[in-house]
Order: C-alpha cells, then sequence, then structure tokens
C-alpha cells in the first residue's frame, strides 16, 4: 500500500462548493497569478498592513479542492472567463497547472438528479470526500467555502443543497463559510451540531457591490440627520447566477440580505424595492442602479442616484481567499461559533454586530490584533499597532 502522505503545518485547504463555477474558478486563478508575482492582491484585505504578522496562512500554502455537479475542467472555465473579459488573456495559459491540479480534487456532488440516498447517506459521502482530499494532500486543515448558485428558501423540513453540504463540513470536522444567500449552517436541524462542532464558520452571502455601497450610504444619511423617505434599487446581471436569481423564490432570499442592511443602519424601513433581472449577455458583468429620496433641512426634498458596474467574480474571488486565511486562521488558534468580526465581507452576518461597514472594518481590525497577539512567542511584547489600528486591541474573547 501507498505511503500515507505526511501532514505539513503550513499547508490549508480550501474546499469549494461550486468549484467549477466563476467564482471559484477565479479564486483559484487568482491565487495562482499573485503567489506567482503575475499580478497585485488588489481587493485582498488580509494582504494589507492590518494582517502583517497575524498569522495567517501564505496564498502559497494554499490547496484547492471541492463538489461540483458541472463537469467543465477548470482550465475550460478559466479560457471561457477570458475570452468574456473576467480574467487577463493571457492568464489561463499561465497558471494551467494550478487550475489543473485544483481540477483533480474536484468531485460531484449532491444530490443528483434522481439521487436516492438518504440526508444521511448524503451528508456521509460529501463529508468522505473532504476528509480525503484532507488525508491525499497531507493538510493541517482545511476551510469549506459555499460559491454555489443562489437557492431559493426551502419549504418543509428537509435539508437543501446548501444546509447538507455545511453538514457535511462540521461532519468532517472543517470551518465552514457561507458566501451565498443560501440556508447552509442557518437551517433550524443544524443549529445544534453547529454549536457543539467547536469549529469557526461565518457568512452569509457575500458583500461585493450594490450592498457594499448601502453599508457606507445608509450610516450616512443616519448620521447627517437627512431622513430618506425611499430607496429603490435595480439590479442587471447575467452568468449563473442571474440565472438561478431569475427564480423569484431565489431573488427572495438575496434581496432580503439587501434590504436587511437598509433596515439596520437607517433605523427605519424605507419606501421601495429592491429588483433583480436576468440579462444573459451581460455574463459576469453586472449592473446596479439605486435611487434614494430624501428630506433635508425644512423638508427640501432631494434625490441621490447611484450605478454600479462590476465584475462578479473579480470582486467576489479576493473576499474568498481573505475568508479562506482568515478561518483557517481561527480554527488554528481555537475559535469557534459565529465569527462576527467578519461581518465587514457580508450581508447578512452571522453573530452580533454592526451593520455599518466602517463599525465592520473597526471589528476586523480587532480580530488582525486578536491574531496577531496569538501568533507572538510567550512572553513576546505586541508591537504597536499600525496607523489606522485601534490602540487597544482586545485580547479577550468577545
Amino acid at each position: 500500500m501507498p505511503a500515507e502522505p505526511s501532514v505539513s503545518p503550513s499547508r490549508v485547504g480550501v474546499w469549494l462548493i461550486g468549484a467549477r463555477g466563476s467564482v471559484a474558478t477565479t479564486a483559484v486563478a487568482g491565487c495562482a497569478a499573485v503567489t506567482a508575482g503575475l499580478h497585485p492582491p488588489t481587493g485582498m484585505v488580509t494582504e494589507t498592513g492590518v494582517f502583517h504578522e497575524a498569522g495567517l496562512p501564505a496564498l502559497s500554502s494554499l490547496v484547492f479542492g471541492g463538489h461540483d455537479v458541472v463537469d467543465c475542467p477548470l482550465p475550460k472555465r478559466a479560457e471561457s472567463l477570458a475570452a468574456g473579459g473576467v480574467l487577463p488573456h493571457d492568464l489561463p495559459s499561465a497558471v494551467t497547472a494550478e487550475l489543473a491540479a485544483a481540477d483533480r480534487e474536484i468531485r460531484i456532488g449532491g444530490p443528483l438528479r434522481g439521487d436516492t440516498r438518504s440526508e444521511e447517506e448524503l451528508v456521509d459521502d460529501l463529508a468522505r470526500d473532504i476528509r480525503d482530499f484532507v488525508r491525499r494532500s497531507g493538510l493541517a486543515r482545511a476551510v469549506v467555502v459555499n460559491v454555489a448558485s443562489t437557492e431559493p428558501v426551502p419549504e418543509g423540513d428537509a435539508l437543501p443543497a446548501s444546509s447538507l453540504y455545511a453538514a457535511a463540513a462540521l461532519r468532517a470536522g472543517c470551518p465552514y463559510v457561507n458566501f451565498t444567500p443560501s440556508m447552509g449552517l442557518h437551517h433550524p436541524r443544524l443549529a445544534s451540531a453547529a454549536a457543539s462542532s467547536g469549529l469557526p464558520y461565518a457568512g452569509r452571502d457575500g458583500k461585493t457591490g450594490q450592498t457594499l455601497l448601502r453599508s457606507v450610504l445608509g450610516p450616512m444619511f443616519a448620521q447627517r440627520a437627512l431622513a430618506v423617505r425611499a430607496w429603490s434599487g435595480t439590479n442587471l446581471l447575467g452568468g449563473g447566477d442571474g440565472a438561478a436569481l431569475a427564480d423569484p423564490a431565489a431573488a427572495a432570499a438575496k434581496n432580503a440580505g439587501k434590504e436587511r442592511v437598509l433596515a439596520d443602519t437607517l433605523g427605519t424601513v424605507p419606501e421601495g424595492e429592491t429588483h433583480i433581472d436576468d440579462v444573459p449577455s451581460l455574463g459576469d458583468w453586472k449592473t446596479a442602479w439605486d435611487h434614494i429620496a430624501f428630506d433635508g433641512f425644512l423638508g427640501t426634498r432631494m434625490v441621490l442616484q447611484t450605478t454600479w458596474q462590476g465584475c462578479d467574480s473579480s470582486l467576489a474571488a479576493p473576499l474568498i481567499l481573505d475568508l479562506a486565511r482568515l478561518v483557517a486562521r481561527a480554527h488554528e488558534v481555537g475559535l469557534s461559533g459565529p465569527v462576527g468580526e467578519l461581518g465587514f465581507y457580508f450581508k447578512d452576518p452571522v453573530g452580533e454586530g454592526p451593520a455599518a461597514l466602517g463599525e465592520q472594518y473597526a471589528d476586523l481590525v480587532a480580530l488582525a490584533g486578536r491574531l496577531r497577539q496569538l501568533a507572538q512567542p510567550p512572553g513576546s511584547v505586541e508591537p504597536r499597532a499600525e496607523r489606522g489600528d485601534p490602540e487597544d486591541l482586545p485580547g479577550e474573547d468577545r
């Protein structure tokens, strides 16, 4: 029998649910490009000075695998993204080896059409795939990250696919990140397992565009005592996410997080709705419009209109790498339960925490300080925080 691979304390797995999708492909290709010095780590907060000496795993130490129900190889998927302008045109050929290596670690997920396996059998099979990946690759640990298409809000007691994957992560002993608005660990049937697992987890629904802007503008209106009368929005997007969100039930799950940010930052629910329209010709690109009607001094009526045009995968991929590194480090130092300080990345964060981006960033900086302290050898003195860090970094669990 072949010898078991030795475990490397520096190698960390990133197991992606939806591993052959646009976001996952961009994350894998981007990690390889940054590691090789082909591109700077633009958009990666963990590569800023705030996280210097926080003990995060190096990008070069990340090993990728995952589950998907489609069979398009990652190198081919990357070529398609380059043709659409999502990736630099020469990047797929430059990182073909890394894409192929990740593709070899992708397993068929589930449930598949006509699948007769029970929930227990599905979770067991999915967890076995993850454990085999960790053993085969000699990893110190792995983080499971859900980047699959948005699913409708489930009806009844059965676990939806996202929750089956989340349960498998727990069973495999892996921290879990839900970057989608799908149910995942939020399902009531998983509450006890999540609480007793001793694992850190974070989510849900990555904040990459329209809601990112809302989490800045909402506090601005509240802090300036300007009365927002109505806030309406429209999203145009294509690709797999656009197709998934063409389902009204899936769109409702997505919009709930967008509207919750406004309620939390404004302290009230303004008139207006957010609409999502599938425009297949846009591919991975999206446009978001907001129309904000507000009252100023003496009831003067005014309007702010915003337009956000961005590439969904390019906005999301650096956040996936950030979160994988942060949650892996949290696991390494023994943190467990919802990591509320990661609310900076999400529309609907787990745990308790603020909704305004500035306050969320302050929490993230505090987490960086805790991780730096935990990375210091016993008896050493924590260096003075860099400019922008709080002077007093908390040293106890929050």
